[in-house]
């Protein structure tokens, strides 16, 4: 186990000689992951910073600093990817663009320097040592497992897409210009040291992706060094620029990152088509026709008021509503979400236990990959899919570790694949209390299921059963 306690820095000491500036809150040194559970994941990840304070004082609102000055954490840190672990995976047939990219930033502007097609290692060094190039490298989570256990559960704590890159830079060199991410983003320093500059943001919880021009960031908020060992957390928006300093040979350090488009607006866009649909069911005002030749008219003015007037009919139709259709939000999650880790040489996923009878007790497995969707394209149905790529698993192999957010095959599905991948499991809407029972419930008898017969809670345990999403006691 890591050494408790730990000095505790604010900033780097040349920085705090030279100005005086808003202190960067940073804390201790942490315990060895725990991958017991998701929440357990994010609170060693964020060790000693306590999860309910993150949440409280840093999540959307300010950049944290964890200066651990731990080696047992810096040589686990370095596990995760390094400069050396390139040559191997060039061998195994990357490419330029897709899998890396090298850059430099020159006179404020990014420079970027990739050659055509596969990736040649020597060249690939070439440009790094001579040429003094950032080499990022896209998604290492499709390559090392470790990575892959940490955004597994990262995903299922956040309910969102979790991608990561690695960024390897030189001495004396910097690969990005300032820019502002739309992300949430951890930063794990895992190889030599990189000195950081963080500004003030100039568009609060970004949308997109953006550089800043030097003259109109100002002065850095926060300034300070990262060493093997350290995290760093700052919210979407935060303009930041980072180099490796002369004297150091090279920097690496693996960027995690979440929560993109993935904000109230996102979900407001995403849920009210189907709360329109549902309410226009039961609420004849919004099934009236719209004023003849309106899509005709440059000035709509005259609409708005009665357009307010059925916005309000929807919110008052939404508290009164037992559920929300399914959105097209959780249908991206779960598609392209990453499959459990269960170790490469783990067997063939079979049913667990003994058939479900009416008398077993059942329990749910891989819950944090166990969805449950009313569709809202669907007519009193109920959907649960299957934890995504497992071995063995017939209805939930689409989701694949190789492509975890790469934006390539995935993007190519028929809209009926998808429509298929998606639905997993679908029962009788009359189901959803039973599927919600044994979602929420430690263990259950079947006998126990909130059904009208025995031959329904018998057929859905089987159901479950049979796709390895239970488990019988």
């Amino acid at each position: 186990m890591p050494k408790k306690g730990g000095k505790i820095v604010d900033v780097a000491k040349e920085t705090q000689a030279q100005c005086k500036r808003p202190r960067l809150d940073t804390a201790g040194s942490p315990s060895v992951l725990s991958f017991e559970s998701p929440e357990s994941l994010f609170r060693s990840l964020i060790s000693p910073i306590e999860e309910e304070e993150f949440f409280r004082d840093y999540w959307e609102q300010k950049p944290l600093l964890v200066q651990r000055n731990d080696v047992l954490v810096a040589a686990y840190y370095q596990s995760l990817f390094q400069l050396s672990h390139l040559k191997e995976l060039c061998s195994q047939g990357l490419y330029y663009g897709r899998d890396v990219n090298v850059c430099r930033c020159v006179n404020g502007k990014k420079k970027v320097l990739n050659k055509e097609g596969r990736v040649n290692y020597m060249q690939l060094k070439k440009d790094f040592d001579q040429k003094k190039a950032t080499i990022q490298f896209h998604q290492p989570q499709r390559f090392k497992e470790e990575l892959w256990k940490i955004q597994e559960k990262l995903e299922c704590y956040f309910g969102s897409l979790v991608g990561s890159n690695v960024y390897i830079t030189p001495q004396g060199s910097q690969g990005l210009p300032p820019h502002y991410d739309d992300v949430e983003v951890f930063i794990l320093q895992l190889e030599g040291e990189k000195h950081w500059r963080l500004y003030k943001p100039t568009v609060p919880l970004a949308r997109e992706y953006n550089v800043e021009p030097e003259e109109r960031i100002g002065s850095p908020t926060h300034e300070f060094i990262l060493k093997p060992g350290d995290l760093l957390y700052f919210p979407r928006g935060t303009i930041h620029q980072a180099d490796t300093p002369h004297g150091i040979s090279y920097s690496t350090h693996v960027t995690i990152s979440t929560y993109q488009n993935n904000s109230w607006g996102d979900f407001l866009l995403d849920a009210i088509p189907g709360l329109v649909f549902d309410t226009a069911k039961e609420d004849m005002a919004l099934r009236t026709s719209i004023p003849r030749q309106l899509l005709m008219q440059v000035n709509t003015a005259d609409c708005t008021k009665k357009l307010s007037s059925l916005l309000r009919r929807l919110a008052d139709s939404l508290e009164n509503s037992r559920e929300l259709r399914s959105s097209d939000m959780k249908k991206d999650f779960i598609t392209h979400r990453l499959p459990p880790c269960l170790g490469c040489d783990s067997d063939p996923l079979t049913p667990g236990g003994k058939l479900p009878k009416i008398d077993s007790k059942i329990r749910l497995q891989f819950r944090d990959h166990a969805l449950i969707t009313v569709e809202p394209d669907q007519e009193n149905a109920v959907s649960i899919r299957s934890p995504p790529c497992m071995p063995g698993m017939g209805s939930g192999g689409h989701n694949r570790r190789e492509t975890h957010m790469m934006g390539t095959e995935d993007d190519t599905a028929s809209e009926d694949g998808l429509a298929q991948q998606t639905h997993g499991l679908r029962f009788p809407l009359s189901y959803l209390d039973a599927l919600k029972q044994i979602w929420s419930s430690s263990t259950v008898t079947v006998k126990e299921l909130n059904l009208t017969s025995d031959a329904e809670k018998e057929n859905l345990a089987l159901s479950l059963w049979t796709e390895c999403l239970i488990e019988v006691l």
